[in-house]
């Protein structure tokens, strides 16, 4: 058993199944988020593979569910063992564009010369098993890149990332595993599976996928100084750092104390049905009028 999967494995039970020791109550989440919606959540991946490869994407996928879940299951009705042309379309709206870094050409010709999709969904989740869940796929990811997939999509919250920052997610998942750091496992898998910022100038930007680590959405309402241009890609960027600072303030310090210290709002999000992957359970934290 690798030291990522025995770490998470052991971080498991002790949030679960004990209370945290005095010694590590500083890298233990203040309170899990109360659901405000029987919905649970629950990871949607596609993977494409080489010509002619589901066969041995899905060979790799059972073994992949075989060391970290059973959890896991394939789609193969949705999956195909030929390329989807709305791939290349998808994979450019899903990259993320927060991380300088996230994806590379030769991940953009990956996705163009694909020649199978795969289909995974993790088990569901609630609060407080989102984080080893999405840990767990993490590390599905990773086994997925080193034994055939060429591009990873994460199709509940819409975001793609290349194969080096994919990678580079995984290793700081097993580094957080191995410390024993909840909240930097948290973070780590809240920056891989959530997307940022989402929307417009007039309805506000947001994030979309925060319930995959147990936690609200956030949704910030802004005013510029010129309201007759449209905002930059430097001020998006800025709502962008803004929802990853409230992310990280509510996974430290609980939604309550967060919401409260922002002045801020937590309601049901209306803005996806109830049966759709990217609903969120938790609700949505709403800033309002922030000035850029």
């Amino acid at each position: 058993m690798n030291s990522m999967r025995r770490g998470i494995l052991a971080f498991f039970g002790s949030l679960v199944l004990s209370r945290p020791s005095p010694s590590r109550a500083a890298s233990q989440p203040p309170a899990f988020a109360a659901s405000r919606s029987s919905y649970k959540p629950r990871h949607v991946l596609c993977f494409l593979g080489k010509d002619n490869g589901l066969a041995a994407l899905l060979q790799s996928a059972r073994a992949a569910i075989a060391q970290f879940d059973h959890g896991f299951t394939a789609d193969e009705d949705g999956s195909q063992n030929e390329p989807d042309d709305r791939m290349v379309r998808s994979f450019n709206i899903c990259w993320d564009r927060v991380n300088p870094d996230a994806y590379e050409e030769a991940d953009e010709d990956a996705v163009a010369t694909h020649g199978c999709v795969l289909y995974m969904l993790s088990p569901p989740m609630t609060a407080e098993t989102a984080v080893a869940t999405s840990a767990k796929v993490l590390m599905f990811v990773q086994y997925m890149l080193d034994h055939g997939a060429v591009a990873v999509k994460g199709e509940t919250s819409g975001v793609a990332h290349g194969v080096r920052r994919w990678k580079e997610l995984c290793a700081q998942g097993r580094s957080a595993a191995d410390s024993d750091d909840l909240l930097a496992l948290a973070k780590t898998c809240r920056l891989a599976f959530a997307r940022r910022p989402i929307g417009d100038d007039a309805e506000g930007m947001a994030s979309v996928g925060n319930h995959l680590v147990g936690l609200p959405d956030v949704l910030v309402t802004f005013v510029r100084k010129d309201e007759q241009q449209p905002s930059t890609n430097d001020e998006q960027l800025e709502i962008a750092a803004l929802i990853d600072e409230i992310g990280d303030q509510m996974a430290h310090e609980g939604i309550a104390a967060a919401v409260a210290a922002r002045h801020a709002t937590l309601s049901d999000d209306t803005r996806y049905d109830e049966d759709e992957y990217k609903f969120n359970p938790f609700g949505v934290v709403t800033i309002r009028d922030k000035k850029l």
